[in-house]
């Protein structure tokens, strides 16, 4: 930081500083409530302490930093700003001959590392700390609710649908199973089957007492059998996936399963497709967030530093629930997830220049 000026150092270091002390200090308070919420489930287990400092907690707290970066640099920003505010450090800075926007720097770079950062964490490093804090869940603390799928259907090749209507997951068997292929608007191929089992020694289905009609143009063919063996591109993991299973990919890993589930036509789709832009557009609000938090806290009013969080508050609890509100747009299909998850930073990126607009200069 030596070639920064000293004004941008100063500040700089502030910001960072504020920003970590807060994210540490509310990180220590959620370890305990979660610790003595799950310790009957770690006695019950019998469960090591370096799982549990290992596996579980030292993945959980990546997740939790990015997860809230954006709301505790708001946070940050306030509290420290609101403070120099308070001293008349920010009148001082101003009258010295330093324009507004040349005072605004030090945020700018201080929101570029900790964006830049989150960007990396969504992307690339989560996913992985994911993969070992979700399976301790899964095997300490969460587990199947229901042994059950109904009515779960897969496009397992072009123009091949694939459709079953309950699946127990724990027999790995499903029962009323059809599969038929269309050729543009026609139905060419059908297969009913009574059962369906895995096979998990030749990764193969079993498909039995079934029955195949065969439609080529105004012909029909009818046959039926006990017991054919196939393959097919549908596995026991596609009934069982989790729900937060997406969140244990990579950027990469994410596209390339996104592309392969289109392709089979899975209703979850638009799931997948909001935790990928949102992992891009999260970061994002970094910026957006810094500038209004300056904006709303360089002013020194009467109230203070107490003033300024308890407005910081309310604007992050408004952030929260238009990024929740547009989420379900998202994932219902009303507005496309590369659109939705914008439209909150769109939005508060107006508030943001209207605020700057009347901050003091």
């Amino acid at each position: 930081m030596k070639f920064l000026p000293a004004l941008d150092r100063y500040i700089l270091r502030k910001f960072m500083v504020t920003f970590l002390g807060a994210i540490t200090t509310l990180l220590c308070i959620v370890i305990v409530f979660d610790f003595s919420e799950k310790i009957e489930d770690y006695i019950r287990h019998d469960v090591s302490a370096n799982e549990i400092i290992f596996d579980y907690y030292l993945n959980f707290i990546p997740y939790f930093v990015y997860l809230f970066s954006p709301l505790f640099t708001f946070i940050a920003v306030i509290f420290f700003t609101s403070l120099m505010a308070t001293r008349t450090e920010i009148v001082a800075i101003l009258t010295s001959g330093i324009s507004f926007n040349r005072y605004l720097r030090p945020y700018m770079i201080g929101a570029a590392i900790i964006a830049f950062s989150t960007m990396l964490l969504g992307m690339y490093v989560i996913p992985l700390a994911n993969k070992t804090r979700l399976g301790f869940e899964a095997k300490y603390v969460g587990g199947r609710t229901s042994s059950i799928k109904n009515n779960f259907y897969r496009q397992v090749a072009p123009g091949v649908i694939a459709y079953v209507e309950r699946y127990d997951l724990y027999e790995n068997t499903g029962t009323r199973f059809t599969l038929e292929k269309i050729k543009g608007q026609e139905l060419t191929y059908k297969l009913y089957a009574k059962e369906i089992r895995w096979d998990s020694a030749s990764r193969r289905w079993s498909i039995r007492d079934f029955t195949v009609r065969e439609i080529k143009g105004k012909n029909e063919r009818f046959y039926k059998g006990a017991r054919v063996d196939t393959v097919l591109n549908l596995t026991p993991e596609d009934f069982d996936m989790p729900n937060n299973f997406m969140e244990t990919m990579t950027q990469p890993e994410l596209s390339k399963y996104i592309n392969n589930e289109r392709m089979k036509g899975s209703e979850n789709i638009l799931y997948y497709e909001y935790e990928y832009y949102n992992r891009i557009a999260l970061p994002f609000s970094t910026f957006i967030l810094t500038f209004i938090g300056v904006a709303v806290s360089c002013r020194k009013e009467r109230g203070g530093t107490g003033k300024h969080l308890g407005i910081g508050i309310a604007i992050s609890f408004i952030y929260i629930f238009f990024q929740r509100w547009f989420q379900s747009y998202a994932q219902t299909g009303v507005i496309p997830a590369y659109i939705s998850v914008w439209i909150p930073n769109l939005v508060f990126l107006g508030v943001c220049l209207y605020l700057l607009k009347r901050a003091p200069k």
